[in-house]
């Protein structure tokens, strides 16, 4: 059965978004990144811009623009016992909150979520921190959601950075 003959509710229930936000974010704090990427699609992106009103990663240089392939290999550097950026292991902490979801018109599968995020990230003794904007585009299906798109806009996105050494 293809996703345009399934049936689905006419919009996402915004707890069933929340839940699956929520699991994405302690997947994350819990550096089970193998699991977090599996959560994206098969054709799924994570992407930072490096200016607010960036529409798409063609049009400026993006703080980074990840398919799986890329992810798998941040996953296999994050995980390596050699890695210097993470001697020793960030730990994290996600906060989401100001979730909204909403169906997207003419595609019975897709969700469109949105998001406010604070990221605490203790390592070297230093904690750093990130806030923005979360940006989702979620493909329904028979297990759950997936992501097909994550956007990530940090508030100061424009800024330059050290090394972000883990997902955000």
């Amino acid at each position: 059965m293809s996703a345009a003959d399934r049936v689905y509710p006419p919009s996402p229930t915004l707890d069933a978004v929340t839940a699956f936000v929520n699991r994405e974010c302690r997947l994350l704090d819990e550096r089970r990144f193998d699991d977090w990427r599996d959560l994206f699609t098969e054709d799924g992106a994570y992407w930072a811009p490096t200016r607010h009103d960036q529409k798409s990663p063609e049009e400026a240089v993006s703080l980074f623009y990840d398919d799986r392939v890329t992810m798998a290999a941040r996953i296999r550097r994050l995980k390596h016992p050699d890695v210097h950026v993470q001697v020793p292991e960030s730990r994290t902490v996600h906060l989401v909150s100001n979730i909204e979801a909403e169906a997207v018109p003419g595609e019975p599968a897709g969700v469109r979520a949105y998001a406010a995020f604070v990221m605490a990230e203790y390592r070297h003794t230093e904690p750093r921190w990130y806030a923005g904007r979360y940006e989702y585009s979620l493909r329904r299906s028979e297990d759950g959601f997936r992501i097909a798109l994550k956007k990530v806009t940090l508030v100061n996105c424009n800024a330059p950075f050290t090394s972000i050494g883990v997902y955000l």
